[in-house]
């Protein structure tokens, strides 16, 4: 583990020190900020007005999307694992959203609906079909001698979704949101950008790239770099915790 850790620190420095130099070589920080102006920006722009206002607005409306998204998809995951004929039905439904680019979905609810909800909608279409794999995946790996043993020892279905079916789809829940986590922020605040979704992290890259202001768009990106992390561990731990808790039923 601490191996681990020593290689990731090594990696991020190595991938400071390249953009230095890079950076140098531009010369111009209109066009690529250096790693040093970047922290000192970062330093500074939590101290302003709007910062937290700005983080929440974002982080509230991007983690309901995927909160909505995991639920959703857990559910229909089970379902379809169990019944066939809606696995079918939700076939072309499902590979549509995940085939359409995401940009084209951006564009269609900007015509269709309120711009205040189009983070939320774009979030949970990014992270649905993720999550709905992967448990139907599970659901359908679960071993048949254990299903049909459950089946002659006449358990419940409860018992059955506990000690078979749950140790099953486990890592594959644990593996499709700690990946749908990341790519419901991308997918969020990209929606942000091409909306101008006031008061929005979307907005201030937007902002930072029509002003030419490298330093504040690296520095948001930083941002949403952490918060992501930050988002993705804190469900990690909520996973854990759920499962721990369930499996004492």
């Amino acid at each position: 583990m601490k191996k681990t850790k020593l290689l990731k620190l090594i990696s991020v420095i190595a991938a400071i020190v390249i953009w230095q130099i890079v950076a140098m070589k531009v010369g111009m920080d209109m066009l690529l900020a250096s790693p040093l102006k970047v922290l000192v920006r970062f330093t500074d722009v939590w101290k302003e007005k709007e910062f937290f206002s700005t983080v929440l607005f974002s982080f509230f409306r991007i983690t309901s999307g995927f909160l909505i998204a995991f639920i959703l998809g857990t559910v229909l995951g089970v379902v379809a694992g169990k019944i066939h004929i809606i696995e079918i039905l939700l076939w072309p439904y499902v590979i549509t959203i995940k085939s359409v680019p995401i940009a084209s979905f951006i564009i269609m609810c900007l015509i269709w609906m309120n711009y205040s909800q189009l983070t939320v909608l774009i979030s949970f279409l990014i992270a649905f079909p993720m999550i709905y794999s992967n448990v139907l995946q599970g659901i359908k790996s679960t071993d048949n001698k254990m299903i049909e043993v459950a089946k002659i020892y006449r358990l419940s279905l409860r018992k059955q979704l506990l000690y078979i079916y749950l140790p099953s789809v486990k890592p594959f829940i644990i593996s499709a949101s700690s990946i749908a986590v990341g790519m419901t922020w991308k997918a969020g605040v990209a929606a942000e950008i091409i909306g101008i979704i006031d008061g929005s992290i979307g907005e201030k890259l937007y902002n930072a790239k029509i002003y030419f202001q490298n330093s504040d768009l690296l520095c948001w990106t930083l941002v949403i770099i952490i918060i992501s992390i930050i988002t993705e561990k804190l469900f990690a731990l909520l996973l854990k915790l759920i499962f721990r808790t369930v499996e004492r039923l």
